[in-house]
């Protein structure tokens, strides 16, 4: 997604691109391919809206309105203590938004048939690079060669063109799977999006359009692959355990995935004429929601640097722009790499004292008004050095 996301952004600045997908587009949209929903920030949807998106996403996105996190336990209940963020107290705007990655690529796919200047093969591999001073090329293994001034690696954490390139990462994988679905409620969730801390792992309820909402739930790889064996009554009977009687009777409306976790951080964004974004650089735990806004930020500002740099006459793949771009993005995907593991560690487990210690760090956090406001503009994409379109300025 994010890769489309920047060919658009491009394509609709006049530029000629390419986009080499392994996938047919029937296939990454069918609802038996994905059943994840993204958190869309709200700056994160600023870029969405520059390159005409949000015109078609804008009826299957949910606002949040507000975000609940508390410890918890299947058995014990939910902590008295907790942490409570509510839009209101920065203004009117939602935090964010709740979308269905289907609808994402939904939009994405429709909106570049109609743009000019973006061609899209698929289903095609990459399976050679060739770059120099000049320019680069790419070979796919149906026999294509695509000419370029600068190849975007944007295929995910198993990228093919980071390993072509010899680009080297650093990856740990967690003993935990998501398991996701999604299921309509009888009472309406109001925007509300709630995370327990369960030992196992965090237990998402993201609001979706109609009534419904997206479960995210991470536990123990053996057990996630035992609650999926289950049949449907006795798969929601655990997850009612879990998702609790808040929002009334539940029932699945679609099917059942499960995601192994892991982090990955690759040793560098760049390579002669080659950019890597999104998952191909960097996969974090999906315990704070943000590893696609985390990609889109990347999209963001190689955008911007490019665009730039094209204005200038200078040339859009020079070590130049590609290091600025690699300084721009590092620090803050490492800062999201080391909280979102961290808070994976602290939380999922069930030791007393740390425990104890985790709930009074939430419940003190909570009557902290201006810690709040700092993680909540957080929690928006309002937080650092930004490009132009997250700040939702224009190119």
């Amino acid at each position: 997604m994010a890769g489309f996301v920047l060919g658009l952004t491009l394509a609709k600045q006049g530029m000629a691109v390419t986009i080499v997908d392994r996938e047919k587009a029937s296939s990454v949209l069918s609802q038996s391919y994905d059943g994840r929903a993204s958190a869309i920030a709200h700056a994160s949807a600023n870029i969405f809206k520059s390159i005409g998106l949000w015109k078609t996403l804008e009826d299957a996105a949910s606002p949040i309105f507000d975000i609940r996190v508390a410890d918890g336990h299947p058995l014990r209940g939910i902590s008295p203590l907790f942490l409570h963020y509510d839009h209101t107290d920065l203004g009117d705007e939602p935090f964010g938004y709740i979308i269905e990655n289907r609808a994402i690529r939904e939009a994405l796919h429709a909106e570049g048939n109609r743009t000019p200047g973006l061609q899209i093969i698929s289903p095609a591999c990459v399976s050679a690079l060739e770059s120099d001073g000049y320019s680069a090329a790419a070979h796919t293994e149906e026999g294509a060669c695509i000419e370029a001034d600068l190849v975007v690696a944007a295929d995910g954490r198993n990228s093919t063109l980071r390993n072509l390139s010899g680009i080297g990462h650093t990856e740990h994988r967690y003993e935990q799977k998501s398991i996701v679905c999604t299921v309509v409620h009888e009472r309406e969730h109001q925007g509300v999006a709630v995370e327990l801390f369960l030992p196992n792992g965090p237990f998402a309820m993201l609001p979706m359009t109609l009534n419904r909402s997206n479960v995210v739930w991470t536990d123990r790889s053996d057990l996630a692959d035992y609650y999926l064996d289950l049949s449907e009554e006795s798969f929601l009977e655990e997850l009612y355990q879990r998702f609790g009687d808040w929002l009334g009777a539940v029932e699945l409306t679609g099917p059942r995935f499960a995601f192994p976790l892991g982090v990955l951080h690759a040793d560098r964004y760049t390579d002669t004429r080659l950019a890597l974004i999104g998952d191909a650089a960097h996969a974090i735990h999906p315990i704070a929601g943000q590893g696609l806004n985390l990609g889109l930020r990347d999209v963001a500002a190689l955008a911007e640097l490019i665009v730039d740099a094209k204005r200038l006459g200078l040339d859009i793949g020079s070590s130049a722009v590609l290091e600025r771009y690699e300084r721009w993005r590092r620090f803050d995907n490492v800062v999201l790499i080391a909280v979102t593991d961290s808070l994976n560690r602290l939380f999922s487990n069930d030791v007393g004292p740390i425990r104890l210690a985790r709930d009074l760090g939430l419940s003190m956090v909570n009557k902290m008004p201006p810690a709040k406001k700092f993680l909540m503009r957080h929690a928006m994409g309002y937080v650092g050095d930004l490009p132009r379109l997250v700040r939702g300025k224009d190119l």
